[in-house]
Order: structure tokens, then C-alpha cells, then sequence
């Protein structure tokens, strides 16, 4: 049966989802509403891995393609600590330029026959008339915040300050680099996104933020500091700003997301609008990207409207459990830093690449380093290991929620 669907925002998940319920029912009538300028997305690159790409493959061949050969690729992890540098071979990942995936997806979106509406502004309290309206706005989704009791939705925000900038620099790993100042580590991640260039997210705590002078900085002034103190990675190139993207400049502190329930009605949200996860497990556009493809399954598969909305809300809050706790303890870990700074570069990142490990706080860094590598060889401390984290990571959260109360 026909439906007609309003998505609201013309950001990946939404553009995705008009795509593939296209696919399943070309007499659909779908319309994504973005409120921004075509072309004028904010942002450099998103990283993604082999995994999506598959499943991009599955559902939609021809975008999956486009996709596939606009992006780049690297297999190498590098990391630079003052100085110092080690580098791991590690599973395929990929980066494309923002603007250019959503080139793709809305060239494909409008060759299966969906209308886009750019420049255009919903309003929250006068949805347009459909029989499904997809809150695909982002994490401050104004149709989400308008019923926001309804969806119980709680932010958290993180310690740390952050900033998401672009160098021409072309990066040929997934690289991390650590510089020490007289007020604490500031760090940075880098990945390439095309032959234009790459994103560089820099990251460091509160204290380090006001010692270096970056809460009063205007933008220009904080990117000279900040290529001065990553000169031996950037190797001469500059940094970019938010402003020069069409944005705000801002230094920012992570929100992680989450909503009680993803529908209310016929409104379901999709994306970032449901939740959101830690940058340093680059797993946003991907998590996005998924929705889109649970919720046209659930609508084709489910018999009616508020069935599907049930379904799909299921599906992706069991699929986000592990993926949730894994942005929780990334995050974590570099807001404790100090912890593991010290080791040996090779030991450090080692632990790098272990830091969505729920056992890793709660063991000394050298000895876990120790019990990681035995269990690489010895199954039985692998199965104890899988087993004793989670149930440790339990406790404490427990704990936690135990002394708010």
C-alpha cells in the first residue's frame, strides 16, 4: 500500500531512508525537508568501515558504489606521542567527504523520484500532512525537543573540550597524535576523506583548554596554536575552521543522547534525533545509516504503522547496547588519559585500540597490557576475560546510580 512520508532533514539517515523505501515501493510519496541550503552541509569527512559498506551493498547496490569510489581508504592506525611514534595494522576503514555523500545520496533520492525541499524550515507544532513524519533533524531535533516528555529524552555531557576542523594535510592512516604543554595533553585525531584534504578532531581537558588560552581565543587565534602545537603531524599544512565551513566557530563539550521511547503517533525519530554516540568510535553516520535501513524494514515487513514504529525501536536499542558502552568507555578513557600516556608507545596503543574494553578502568594499564597479550594466545583467559569485564563494568554503573539516589 502507498504511504505518504515527510522526513524532516536531509542529513544521511534521512536521505537513506527515502532511498530505500523508494526501492520497496516506488509509488510511495516522499518528501525530505532540509531547512539549510543544498550544498551548504557543515563538516569535513565522516569515517565509516568495511561492515557498512557490505550492508550498503545489500540494500541499495548503486549508491553503495557511488560511495565506494568517492572514498578513500586506510588500514594502518598511527599514533604520535611527543616525538615518538607507533603504528598498528589494523581492519579496513574508509572516509568520504560529508558533502559528497550527501551528493550521492540525494542524486540517488531524486532519481527514484523523491522530492527534496531545501532552504525550508518545518515547524515543529505544524508537521506537513503524512501518514509517517521522521524526525531526522539531528541531536537538537526541534520536533523531538517539542514532545520531548513524551520521548524522555536525557543529555549527557561529557568533560572534555573538543574541536571538529579540516587540514589540507592528507593523512595516510587513521592517525592520533599527542602533544604535552605545561598545562596538560592536548591530543588530536586524523583521518583522510579525499585528495582535498582530511578531518582533525583536537580534544584535550578543561584545565588544558583555559591554560592555553582556547576559552578566550577567537577562531583564527586558536587554529595558530593549535598547528603550532601539532606542526610534526600537520608537516606544514593549515587547519580549518568551522566558520570557513559555513558554521559557528565553537569549542564544544560532547552530548551523548538518548530517548525512553523513538516514536510518539505517526512521528519516529531517526538518527542523532534517537541518539548519539562518542566521536572517538566514528561510528555516527554509520549508527545512522543502519536506522534507515531497520526502520524500511520494519514498515515493510509490520502490518501496520504503530507495529513497525515498535519493531524498529526494538531492534536498534538492542542493536546500540554494545556500541553505547563501547563510546562510553572511548570517551572515558581519554578523560583519563594520564593513566595511560606514560607507557611505552607501543603499550599505549595497544590500550588505544583496547579502550572500549569495560574491563581496562579497573586493572592496572602494564598489567592489562600483560593479560591482553596471554589471552591472545591462551583461550581460556580470552572466554575469562569477555566474561569478567561486563560484569565489573555492572557493578560499578550500579554503584554509581546507587549514590545519586
Amino acid at each position: 500500500m502507498s504511504v505518504k512520508v515527510a522526513c524532516v532533514g536531509g542529513g544521511p539517515a534521512g536521505l537513506y531512508l527515502s532511498i530505500l523505501l523508494k526501492l520497496q515501493d516506488p509509488s510511495h510519496d516522499i518528501t525530505v525537508y532540509e531547512r539549510n541550503p543544498e550544498g551548504s552541509t557543515y563538516g569535513w569527512g565522516v569515517t565509516y568501515w568495511r561492515g557498512l559498506l557490505d550492508r550498503l551493498h545489500a540494500h541499495d547496490p548503486e549508491s553503495a558504489r557511488a560511495v565506494e569510489e568517492h572514498s578513500v581508504r586506510w588500514r594502518d592506525g598511527v599514533a604520535h606521542v611527543d616525538g615518538e611514534q607507533a603504528r598498528h595494522r589494523g581492519d579496513e576503514g574508509f572516509g568520504i567527504g560529508r558533502h559528497r555523500l550527501l551528493e550521492i545520496l540525494a542524486s540517488r533520492a531524486r532519481s527514484l523520484g523523491v522530492r527534496l525541499e531545501f532552504d525550508l524550515e518545518v515547524d515543529a507544532a505544524d508537521l506537513p500532512p503524512a501518514d509517517l513524519v521522521v524526525a531526522a533533524d539531528g541531536v537538537g531535533s526541534a520536533l523531538r525537543t517539542r514532545h520531548a516528555g513524551h520521548f524522555g529524552t536525557e543529555v549527557r555531557a561529557g568533560r572534555n573540550h573538543y574541536a571538529w576542523l579540516g587540514t589540507t594535510k592528507v593523512f595516510d592512516a587513521f592517525t592520533f597524535a599527542f602533544t604535552e604543554t605545561e598545562h596538560g595533553w592536548i591530543w588530536a585525531y586524523g583521518y583522510g576523506y579525499g585528495p582535498e584534504g582530511s578531518t582533525c578532531v583536537v580534544e584535550c581537558a578543561p584545565e588544558t583548554w583555559t591554560g592555553l588560552g582556547l576559552d578566550r581565543a577567537d577562531e583564527a587565534e586558536a587554529l595558530t596554536v593549535l598547528e603550532k602545537l601539532f606542526a610534526d603531524v600537520l608537516d606544514g599544512h593549515p587547519l580549518t575552521g568551522r566558520s570557513a565551513a559555513g558554521a559557528s566557530g565553537a569549542w564544544l563539550t560532547f552530548r551523548t543522547l538518548t530517548n525512553r521511547t523513538w516514536y510518539r503517533d505517526n512521528l519516529v525519530l531517526l538518527g542523532d534525533a534517537a541518539h548519539s554516540t562518542h566521536y572517538s568510535i566514528g561510528a555516527g553516520t554509520t549508527l545512522a545509516l543502519e536506522d534507515a535501513m531497520a526502520l524500511s524494514a520494519a514498515l515493510r515487513e509490520r502490518a501496520t504503522l504503530p507495529q513497525a514504529l515498535a519493531h524498529y525501536e526494538r531492534e536498534r536499542k538492542e542493536a546500540l547496547l554494545p556500541v553505547q558502552s563501547a563510546a562510553r568507555h572511548s570517551a572515558q578513557w581519554y578523560e583519563n588519559l594520564p593513566r595511560y600516556i606514560r607507557l611505552p608507545p607501543e603499550h599505549m596503543f595497544a590500550l588505544l585500540g583496547q579502550r572500549h574494553s569495560p574491563l581496562l578502568p579497573y586493572v592496572p594499564p602494564r598489567l592489562y597490557h600483560r593479560l591482553d597479550r596471554a589471552a591472545g594466545r591462551l583461550e581460556a583467559l580470552r572466554r575469562l576475560k569477555r566474561w569478567l569485564g561486563p560484569r565489573i563494568a555492572r557493578t560499578v554503573q550500579a554503584r554509581k546510580l546507587a549514590a545519586r539516589d
